[in-house]
C-alpha cells in the first residue's frame, strides 16, 4: 500500500491579499513559516515518512525544507509537474481587479490561463508514478491547492465534485491494489 501526503504550502502575502498567485514565484511569510514549524511538529509524531516531493516555487519548496527539517527527511526531489496551475494573465490580482479590467465575465476570456483539466492531469501523472516507483513507501507532497484539488477531483471523481484546499493542509491518498482512497482530507488540526 502507498501513502502519499498531500500539503499545500503554507501563507504567504498573496493569500493574505487575496492575489492569484499562480506559478509567479511568491515566498512565505511570517504566519506561513510558523504554519510550517507547526505542520512539522505534528508529522514528527506521526508514523514515519520516507521521502519529500516538492514544486519547485520557493513557497512550497520553504515549506517542505521546514517540515523535513522537523521529521529529519531531506527533500528527495523538486518537480515542475507539481507547480500550481498557470493563470495567465490574472496573477497578481484580486477578484475586485479582474472584475475592474476584464469585467464579471472575466473567467469566460482567454487570458492565458491552463486549464483545470491540463492541470489535473499533470498532478495525476505525478501522483500514479509515486505510486508505480516508490510502492509500499510513505510519500509527502507539497505543493499547490489549485493543483491538489483538481488532481483529487479527477483522481476520485465520485467522492470529490468539488474541493477547497486550505493553507498548510495535509490530504492522505492511499492506494490499496490499484484502487486510490482518501481517508484524510484538507485536515489542519496542527493550526488549533
Amino acid at each position: 500500500m502507498t501513502k502519499i501526503g498531500l500539503i499545500r504550502h503554507d501563507v504567504t502575502e498573496w493569500n493574505d491579499l487575496g492575489k492569484a498567485q499562480g506559478i509567479t514565484d511568491v515566498p512565505l511569510n511570517d504566519e506561513g513559516i510558523s504554519q510550517a514549524i507547526k505542520l512539522g511538529h505534528r508529522l514528527s509524531e506521526d508514523e514515519k515518512w520516507d521521502m519529500i516531493f516538492t514544486s519547485d516555487l520557493s513557497r512550497a519548496f520553504e515549506t517542505a525544507k521546514i517540515i523535513g527539517s522537523r521529521i529529519n527527511l531531506p527533500i528527495k526531489s523538486l518537480d515542475k509537474r507539481i507547480r500550481e496551475i498557470n493563470c495567465g494573465k490574472i496573477e497578481g490580482t484580486t477578484e475586485e481587479e479582474r472584475i475592474q479590467i476584464w469585467g464579471e465575465n472575466w473567467r469566460d476570456l482567454d487570458l492565458g490561463m491552463e486549464t483545470f483539466w491540463d492541470a489535473a492531469n499533470r498532478g495525476i501523472q505525478f501522483v500514479e508514478e509515486i505510486n508505480r516507483v516508490y510502492r509500499g513507501k510513505r510519500v509527502l507532497v507539497v505543493s499547490h491547492g489549485a493543483l491538489i484539488g483538481l488532481t483529487l477531483q479527477h483522481l476520485l471523481p465520485d467522492k470529490f465534485s468539488t474541493t477547497y484546499i486550505d493553507n498548510t493542509s495535509i490530504t492522505i491518498l492511499q492506494n490499496i491494489e490499484g484502487n486510490w482512497t482518501c481517508n484524510l482530507y484538507n485536515c489542519t488540526v496542527h493550526l488549533k
